[in-house]
């Protein structure tokens, strides 16, 4: 289930599970899980300024270094999922981000993605720092954000545990 709080987190977007995304399983296969939250990471990025039409007029954008996905609950094709976004941390160039999927009828966590992204010159195709007004943006973002609980799955690296 959702933090208490989690209302201070940025509503990244919500989507219906089409059919073609699923798989011989019945279930959502886990590429599109990646595509799902890309969509949300979109939304975020276009409220930080930095989006599709900020990469068309400035030839800078950002990509993604590192990517972790956790699959919670399976979604079914036709459910509606919901999208959260927590800024975790950033510095002039990078941004770690946390999004959660939830199903948005039933309201279970179904999965999360963690990401580390760099802002990137694309005429140089070097990392380069945020423009001064997303930055700014990103900073106001944390601030609210650093008032959440970190997520318990951020940061955790994969591997079969050995007693």
């Amino acid at each position: 289930m959702e933090p208490a709080d989690s209302n201070k987190c940025f509503a990244s977007g919500e989507l219906t599970v089409p059919t073609e995304w699923t798989d011989y399983n019945g279930h959502m296969n886990v590429g599109y899980y990646v595509v799902a939250f890309d969509k949300a990471s979109d939304a975020v990025l276009d409220h930080l300024g930095i989006g599709e039409s900020y990469r068309r007029t400035e030839e800078a954008s950002v990509f993604v270094l590192e990517a972790h996905v956790t699959y919670d609950r399976e979604v079914l094709p036709g459910d509606r999922l919901r999208f959260t976004t927590q800024v975790l941390d950033h510095d002039s160039k990078r941004m770690h981000l946390f999004h959660r999927m939830y199903h948005a009828g039933e309201g279970y966590l179904a999965a999360t993605n963690e990401l580390m992204i760099m802002h990137m010159d694309l005429e140089t195709r070097r990392p380069a720092p945020f423009p001064a007004a997303s930055l700014a943006r990103i900073a106001d973002l944390q601030e609210l954000h650093d008032m959440l609980p970190r997520p318990g799955a951020a940061g955790h690296a994969i591997g079969i545990r050995r007693r």
